[in-house]
């Protein structure tokens, strides 16, 4: 049996597909490209409606493709499937099984009976009380030098225009120790950049689930796992970012000198109708914290504009907010209604004209703070964790592609002997492009 996972969404869903894979893989089942699989997993996304959409273009554009492969079928998992549930059967026959993130773990078995009895179909949406631990799988002698581990599934923030305490379900931490023996086991097989996942991951450890640690005394014992050389985190809600976490870039040389942590919003009359738990003075403090903690810290963030009620001046305060700031990057995207949060009942919507010009304008805003902040990196020297080659190497120029500290891409050039990949490599910055860096190696 062949098969081609498909992935939309945040980096929890990527995650939660590579464990897929390498569980199917260990079961005997064979990755392969998409025309030539027995069975496709799409991991699916619904906190904005295009990736919902697109979900639902892939299923039909199968459904054509299966005539010609009458033994394919399909499941799909993540939030759509959490939402839309065995409904997808009505309308996709092909579909045999559903699951949720909570379903995940029953997930491979599933599969597995579902290949052996061809007129089943299987559901797995049932939330769970507790963390639903996974087998472990390892079917490599080694794994990538990055890796991910996931620390708690679930949210309890409700915030008003988001989907996902309702397709995820309520907040589960983790076992600490749990947590730990992953990083252990990873970084004995090679990993030695651990990036910690969870919806909100500054509120591990604060919900039933838990065993009573905080997140920063993970980040600690993390940090301590012999062979991590790196440690992130993501993704991080303002309202929960402790002092002890913050300190924690002062005190951890692995951690890594990045952070995403949202803003969605500059005014605070629209953080208020959100229900985000913060305004912006307190955005800015921790802002002015992390700095002291960690002067050469990048920071990364989320916006929304065109939220229910936004005025120019709110848009405007957003604007300010950025440049006061001075996030690196960003993520931006326009406010569109998920099926059952608070902010469908809210009014007035903002027409899509508007949303797109005030999307237009902060995207140009963010592009520029990125590429001044590129800028500011030539001519220093930093540490490359290499991924791979190039995309686009230069004619007999032979060059590869990784990221240092600050989470930025960096491609250089490299004269070395073999394949650098999975090492540090000491580069020098001496060029800016639009997304990444250039460099050579030292």
């Amino acid at each position: 049996m062949k098969f081609h996972v498909i992935t939309f969404g945040c980096q929890m869903n990527v995650g939660d597909s590579d464990w897929l894979s390498r569980s199917l893989v260990a079961k005997g089942l064979t990755p392969a490209p998409e025309d030539e699989a027995d069975l496709i997993i799409i991991n699916t996304c619904s906190v904005r409606e295009k990736p919902e959409l697109k979900v639902y273009s892939i299923l039909g554009r199968l459904a054509e493709y299966a005539l010609e492969k009458p033994y394919l079928f399909i499941a799909v998992g993540g939030c759509v499937a959490q939402q839309i549930g065995t409904k997808l059967w009505r309308r996709f026959p092909l579909v045999r099984l559903v699951f949720g993130a909570d379903g995940l773990a029953a997930a491979p078995q599933a599969i597995l009976r579902l290949i052996t009895e061809p007129g089943l179909r299987i559901s797995l949406l049932d939330f769970t009380d507790t963390y639903p631990e996974r087998q472990a799988a390892w079917p490599e002698e080694t794994v990538p030098a990055q890796a991910f581990v996931t620390i708690m599934q679930g949210c309890d923030n409700f915030c008003a225009y988001c989907i996902v305490p309702f397709v995820r379900g309520r907040q589960k931490s983790r076992h600490s120790a749990a947590v730990v023996a992953e990083c252990r086991e990873l970084a004995a097989r090679g990993a030695r950049e651990i990036t910690l996942l969870g919806q909100n991951v500054n509120s591990y450890g604060l919900d039933a689930s838990g065993d009573g640690a905080s997140f920063a005394s993970l980040l600690h014992r993390v940090a301590a796992v012999d062979g991590i050389a790196r440690l992130r985190f993501t993704t991080s809600h303002p309202k929960d970012l402790s002092p002890e976490v913050i300190a924690a870039f002062a005190e951890l040389p692995a951690l890594c000198p990045s952070l995403h942590l949202p803003l969605q919003s500059g005014s605070d009359a629209v953080l208020r109708r959100m229900g985000r738990k913060y305004d912006t003075a307190r955005y800015l403090r921790l802002v002015e914290d992390l700095k002291k903690s960690r002067p050469d810290i990048s920071l990364s963030t989320d916006i929304i504009v065109g939220f229910p009620g936004e005025t120019e001046e709110d848009f405007q305060q957003t604007m300010d907010m950025v440049r006061t700031v001075g996030f690196e990057s960003g993520f931006s995207f326009m406010y569109n209604d998920r099926p059952g949060v608070a902010a469908t009942r809210f009014d007035p919507k903002i027409p899509m004209e508007i949303k797109a010009e005030r999307l237009a304008r902060l995207q140009v805003l963010l592009d520029d703070l990125h590429t001044a902040a590129l800028a500011a990196r030539v001519g220093t020297r930093t540490k490359v964790l290499v991924e791979g080659a190039s995309r686009k190497p230069k004619p007999g120029r032979p060059s590869w592609r990784g990221r240092e500290p600050g989470n930025r891409v960096v491609d250089f050039e490299y004269a070395g002997p073999g394949d650098p990949t999975g090492t540090f490599v000491t580069v020098d910055i001496l060029e800016a492009k639009k997304h990444s860096l250039r460099g050579k190696a030292v």
